[in-house]
């Protein structure tokens, strides 16, 4: 599918690579994200081709990205477009409301999963926080996933789940000790020895083994 030219960029807006396939629906995408003084979308793709073109080219803070695009499965290109950005934080937004493709995007790096029937009230919300770092699953998805069957491992504490929740929904260790009534040195403490029981050291590898055992919602 054909690609359409970036715009002028704004130098404190999150910039976003807007790829949905569908014409009408990207401009409609387009007017709801840029009515938002803080968000700019600098370029449009049509297919997963020109979607990883842009991303090279840009380097957006944000890429808003269709699950059924021509050109292939778009989440078997997700390492690909992260290996071409380092910086950039996807943002999924699709019609497929099984969960499974939440685990599956969610486990490929996707920080952001939104249904397109609730772009209107999701979108711009999951934009702002995957540009913080931060994982958004549309509040539907979460309670799905957390309805399946968990697995916690029996060597974590519950403290140390608490808190493995809490690291993977993208809170620091400042914020994890306010809400818990923890010292930040108690907090980090709690995180070391999860990543000591786990045998994990980077945060996306944490967020992923939450997500497998279904922990963000629990």
């Amino acid at each position: 599918m054909g690609e359409e030219a970036p715009s002028a960029v704004d130098g404190d807006a999150i910039r976003i690579v807007l790829a949905e396939d569908h014409a009408v629906v990207r401009s409609a995408l387009r007017m709801l994200l840029d009515a938002e003084p803080d968000l700019q979308v600098v370029a449009e793709a049509g297919d997963v081709d020109s979607t990883v073109r842009y991303v090279r080219g840009h380097q957006p803070d944000i890429l808003i990205l269709d699950l059924n695009m021509p050109g292939g499965p778009s989440l078997k290109a997700v390492p690909e477009i992260l290996g071409v950005s380092d910086d950039t934080r996807i943002v999924v937004l699709t019609m497929q409301s099984d969960p499974v493709f939440a685990r599956e995007a969610m486990q490929a790096g996707v920080l952001g999963y939104i249904l397109k029937d609730a772009a209107d009230s999701e979108l711009v919300k999951a934009v702002r926080l995957a540009s913080q770092g931060k994982t958004y699953l549309q509040p539907e998805l979460g309670a799905r996933l957390a309805a399946e069957p968990t697995g916690p491992p029996d060597d974590l504490s519950d403290r140390e789940l608490e808190i493995l929740r809490l690291i993977a929904l993208g809170h620091t260790n400042g914020e994890i000790a306010d809400e818990l009534y923890l010292s930040v040195r108690t907090v980090e403490s709690h995180r070391a020895h999860i990543q000591q029981k786990l045998r994990i050291s980077k945060r996306s590898e944490l967020v992923r083994y939450a997500l497998e055992r279904n922990l963000l919602d629990s």
